[in-house]
């Protein structure tokens, strides 16, 4: 087979080559440094204009879409809008590790290649037209998560959670590849273009082909924690640092989403004979939003119900995948509700993870609930914050929380998701009982000794502020 690659092919690939390369710098000056760790400050900085080139790259796709690299790859609308998100979690993490004691350590150049690099895998992953090379994507991504939690100061939950997640990630990426060998042996192609003519014909009558889209959904239902594949997700983002406990809830889930929605949503639900796996994810999505809302009420560590928070709005986003899988080719309400609701979904939970790293003063630093008493009194302005994102995952107008809802919401109506949609309302307004209780603990009860911002970490206090910012003036603004 003659391999012909154009310069276009080499241009698409450009912010891949452009990470690498900046990941690679502070690796560079610290071995030429007699392996001496240089200042955190200008190590994140190397990694943020890697960043902003990148970003910058991925913003002259607008007038190349199409298939690239013998048709592995796809340049899309989507494919554009979730570089732009990945950029941006990557940066607003970069931020965050660099005045997080858990990440910045003697291993902090190590920490920035290890993140550019998942950063790249997730990439490969959202702009993959064929099954190997997302394959290959996620499994880049992955190893590099399990290096980046066990990477941390912290000496014994990070090192259990990296473990954890070594351990069933890599049980689900067995489930998963072995899901894709059956949809390449039954539809003879990867390629996600070719099986949009070959799955309609394969779908409900053969057997083996619906076990292969069923272990891939599987896969994939563990990298978004969806129930009752998610006991992994409260221990990991316990243990690993907050910085990649952000990352990992906004970033992995946004790509993974993706991956969802381009092979086994939009690609092969299409067909009519698709009915029993549209009610196996329907299913999937109810017990996810009510488990993971249900969990939730009962935690009193912060990371903890923001982990279990998680996996309640990975019912929400599969609610909007299922409605774009009814539609077929018709689907772009919902496939934007899907995008919309990863995107606020993304700078919610950065800003509510970013305000644990700020209260954060150690490594083993733990931050429960009930320190929280009284931080109206202590610092109004980070009181503030943390009211602000959690009116925005709870749902509550006028913030962006609440349209990302109702755009996923109203696509499922458009689909006559009835049912749906009500359990969707009912586990909405379960989880305003734990999203509205840190509010109560820090403006309703007695100030007592609990946790406070540290006031030298400005460059994280600024990026929340942003975040907070823009959950409640976006909100007004939509």
């Amino acid at each position: 087979m003659d391999v012909k690659f154009s310069l276009l092919d080499l241009w698409v690939v450009s912010p891949l080559i452009a990470l690498f390369l900046f990941s690679i710098i502070p690796l560079t000056v610290k071995v030429f440094n007699e392996n001496r760790e240089g200042n955190p400050f200008v190590t994140m900085s190397i990694g943020l204009l890697g960043v902003i080139l990148a970003t910058g790259l991925i913003g002259t796709y607008k007038d190349i879409s199409g298939i690239y690299f013998q048709d592995a790859l796809v340049i899309d609308g989507a494919s554009v809008w979730l570089g732009f998100l990945i950029m941006g979690v990557t940066a607003v993490t970069l931020i965050f590790s660099r005045e997080n004691m858990a990440t910045r350590n003697r291993h902090f150049s190590e920490f920035v290649f290890l993140l550019l690099n998942a950063a790249i895998g997730m990439l490969v992953v959202v702009w993959s037209n064929d099954l190997i090379i997302a394959f290959i994507g996620i499994e880049m991504m992955s190893l590099c998560l399990y290096v980046l939690i066990a990477l941390s100061s912290e000496e014994r939950l990070s090192k259990e959670s990296a473990f954890k997640y070594f351990v069933l990630s890599s049980f689900a990426s067995a489930v998963l590849l072995y899901g894709l060998a059956f949809i390449y042996g039954l539809a003879g192609t990867t390629y996600l273009h070719e099986l949009v003519n070959r799955a309609p014909d394969l779908m409900g009558h053969n057997l083996l082909f619906t076990l292969g889209v069923v272990l891939a959904a599987v896969g994939l239902a563990f990298k978004v924690a969806l129930v009752p594949f998610h006991a992994w997700a409260a221990d990991v983002y316990q243990g690993a640092p907050t910085p990649i406990t952000a990352f990992m809830a906004t970033g992995v889930k946004a790509v993974s989403f993706a991956l969802f929605l381009r092979v086994v949503l939009a690609e092969v639900m299409v067909s009519p004979e698709s009915q029993g796996l549209v009610h196996f994810l329907q299913w999937l999505a109810v017990l996810t939003m009510l488990v993971g809302n249900i969990a939730a009420i009962s935690q009193s560590h912060f990371k903890r119900m923001l982990a279990y928070s998680s996996v309640a709005h990975s019912g929400y986003v599969m609610m909007g995948l299922i409605a774009a899988g009814m539609a077929g080719p018709m689907g772009d309400l919902a496939i934007r509700s899907v995008l919309y609701y990863v995107t606020v979904y993304a700078v919610m939970t950065l800003g509510a993870f970013g305000v644990i790293s700020l209260m954060e003063k150690r490594s083993e630093s733990s931050i429960h609930i009930e320190d929280l008493r009284g931080m109206a009194q202590r610092n109004p302005w980070v009181a503030l914050f943390i009211a602000i994102f959690m009116l925005g995952l709870a749902g509550i107008p006028p913030t962006v929380g609440f349209f990302g809802k109702l755009y996923v919401f109203t696509a499922a109506l458009d689909q006559k998701l009835y049912w749906l949609v009500f359990w969707g309302v009912v586990s909405s307004a379960i989880g305003l009982y734990y999203y509205l209780r840190p509010i109560v603990v820090m403006y309703m009860e007695e100030q007592g000794e609990g946790a406070d911002a540290v006031s030298s970490r400005q460059l994280t206090s600024f990026t929340v502020a942003m975040t907070a910012l823009l959950v409640l003036f976006a909100g007004i603004l939509f």
